[in-house]
């Protein structure tokens, strides 16, 4: 009978990943960590409209969901029940692939997350400049990123539960000045100018349209790194990705009929930050100053949602052997990964004082190449293991799953093809620094260099009904 390796770590020697008294994510904060890992706001649509014009921008947001969201969330549904630990994508690329490609998934992914953390307290501190002109510049600012990055890097190692119930906090203080502006814009709302094609002549910029809908509707599979913080992950996964999927779409839509119904304005002047003048159009300089308010609010969600992605993906990488068992040391206060906020914090640190928009777009590069090799590993699983024990399947027949991942599939080759020279050689580089890394990390284990921790090794025999698992 086929057999697969678990991640379940009960069995581990190591006291370095012992687990005791963890207080578990529950549905709830779970639903507002996952949506500040893909969105945090309607805070990052204007360019769409700029892009492509008011109704190619509505179709975008209702449709790029069933095209991109709903494939990736899916997947991870099914794969995070089937592998309820912390290391998630990483763990199914080894299961599907072996080690090599487990550890390029790992690249991959902690590169792109960690380098899109850095984005969040610039963003912070770009708005808090509105209210304190003294940062905008020179020392100060500096300074001013330094603290924010540091206090919020604190809030994360203080726990999941901690950064979760503060992420309902920030998600019902950001998403209010939105719900306030959708109803005062009601009785304002022409309905025919949400049909408006016009650009006045203005080429479409389809790599712009394309980009925003793809940075707005991503990382879905972030929360698989920490499934093993959940509650009943089998049943509170799938659950909480189906409520978040509908609920993001819904905060994205709302807002983009309301302004766009409410006013007569020129796609060009839908540039970054044109909800806030919307707002003060709408309804008067008091809900501008709300809707920034909480837009700075809303750049800590999605900093503490990633952070404690990437730093619980390198925690689960040392529990299966990746990486060695220091990266999977936690704090004797809290519980959390404190390496892995350690080193995803200074990492960002360092990207967030330089220039780094090709690097950026060198990060969704890498991080269209993972995605690659997630729906390839997803659908290489059910094939090689198709009796094994699954919580929440997607209830499709291979042949149909190979058509669900192929549309997103496509969408990402188009993402790297229009990609530049210099993002294609920066997105190189990295991919050669991680198989180095890997190989560099076989050699420390035939070496002894380092520990690396066998607690992943468990046989699980698949069964239609039950995984009976036991020492290799």
């Amino acid at each position: 009978m086929p057999q697969e390796l678990s991640i379940t770590s009960t069995t581990t020697t190591t006291t370095t990943t012992t687990v005791t008294n963890t207080k578990k994510l529950t549905l709830i904060p779970l639903i507002f960590l996952i949506y500040f890992e893909v969105a945090g706001g309607p805070y990052g649509e204007e360019p769409a409209v700029q892009a492509a014009g008011p109704l190619l921008t509505i179709i975008g947001f209702l449709v790029f969901p069933f095209i991109w969201s709903v494939p990736e969330a899916l997947v991870t549904a099914e794969l995070s029940t089937a592998y309820p630990g912390n290391g998630g994508f990483v763990i199914w690329a080894e299961r599907a692939f072996g080690p090599f490609w487990g550890s390029l998934m790992g690249t991959w992914k902690f590169l792109s997350s960690v380098i899109n953390i850095a984005a969040f307290p610039v963003l912070c501190i770009d708005y808090m400049k509105q209210i304190i002109p003294a940062i905008e510049s020179g020392l100060p600012r500096y300074l001013a990123l330094l603290c924010s990055t540091l206090g919020l890097s604190f809030l994360n190692y203080t726990g999941l539960t901690i950064v979760g119930y503060t992420s309902v906090a920030l998600a019902v203080v950001s998403l209010l000045p939105f719900i306030f502006m959708c109803l005062i814009a009601l009785p304002k709302i022409k309905p025919h100018r949400w049909l408006s094609l016009e650009h006045k002549g203005v080429k479409k910029d389809w790599n712009l349209f394309f980009n925003t809908l793809f940075w707005n509707l991503n990382f879905w599979d972030n929360v698989s790194t920490f499934a093993g913080e959940v509650d009943k992950p089998q049943k509170t996964l799938p659950r909480a990705l189906f409520i978040t999927v509908i609920f993001t779409c819904l905060a994205y839509v709302f807002p983009l009929l309301a302004v766009i119904g409410a006013l007569s304005v020129e796609p060009s002047e839908w540039g970054a930050g044109f909800m806030a003048q919307a707002a003060e159009l709408i309804a008067g300089k008091w809900l501008k100053i709300f809707l920034e308010v909480g837009a700075m609010l809303a750049a800590i969600g999605p900093f503490e949602a990633q952070l404690s992605s990437c730093a619980f993906q390198l925690l689960g990488m040392a529990d299966i052997g990746s990486l060695p068992q220091f990266f999977g040391q936690r704090s004797k206060w809290f519980n959390t990964p404190w390496v892995g906020i350690l080193l995803s914090t200074s990492i960002s640190l360092g990207v967030s004082y330089l220039n780094f928009n090709d690097i950026i777009s060198s990060a969704n590069f890498l991080y269209s190449l993972s995605m690659l090799l997630e729906f390839a590993s997803f659908v290489w699983l059910r094939r090689k293991f198709p009796r094994l024990k699954r919580p929440y399947r997607v209830p499709m027949r291979l042949p149909l799953l190979v058509v669900m991942c192929l549309i997103p599939c496509g969408f990402l080759v188009v993402i790297m093809a229009i990609a530049t020279k210099k993002v294609c050689l920066v997105s190189g580089i990295m991919t050669v620094a991680g198989i180095g890394w890997y190989y560099l990390m076989k050699l420390c284990k035939s070496r002894k260099w380092f520990q690396f921790s066998t607690g992943g090794e468990v046989v699980v025999e698949e069964n239609d009904h039950e995984r009976v698992a036991g020492h290799l």
